[in-house]
């Protein structure tokens, strides 16, 4: 009886084909991680702004995401490369203090941030690409952190 090969660098070359013909590559982000222009046009702070501001220490080399990669201004550019590496989709969240600056309906949407991700959707279905939201991400408006304690009030939803 002949013994496996024990080769334990071998690495197996996976391809498209390897996976069905209905499975969905894509690539993914979250808002606060990538989008920047965080104190731009009508987004306000959110939780993790207020948080990587007052406690710098705690993150380990003391950034924040002013700026990040900033889709918001370079979103085409991604959106080039996702096409590019051949991805089919592309999953970003939703930064609510850029849609609600208060948090609320009540305190008016800011069609900025709405125009923004209708852009976003619109170059990802012109390129091919399936767009998928994630609705929360952990980035929750200040003014809502303020108002109800976050999500430790039932108020919240």
């Amino acid at each position: 009886m002949a013994e496996e090969a024990s080769d334990s660098s071998f690495i197996p070359i996976i391809r498209r084909s390897t996976f069905p013909p209905d499975f969905v590559f894509g690539s993914a982000s979250s808002a606060y991680q990538y989008e920047g222009a965080a104190f731009e046009y009508g987004r306000t702070p959110s939780i993790w702004d207020t948080f990587t501001h007052l406690h710098s220490e705690r993150i380990d080399d003391g950034s924040n995401a002013d700026v990040t990669v900033d889709q918001y201004h370079r979103y085409q550019e991604d959106v080039e490369i996702i096409k590019k590496i051949g991805f089919d989709a592309y999953r970003f969240s939703i930064s609510w203090s850029r849609v609600l600056p208060t948090g609320k309906l009540s305190g008016g949407v800011n069609q900025e941030g709405i125009d923004y991700y209708n852009r976003l959707i619109n170059d990802l279905v012109s390129k091919g690409i399936q767009p998928f939201v994630t609705i929360f991400h952990w980035d929750v408006p200040q003014a809502l952190e303020d108002e109800y304690l976050g999500f430790l009030s039932e108020q919240i939803m």
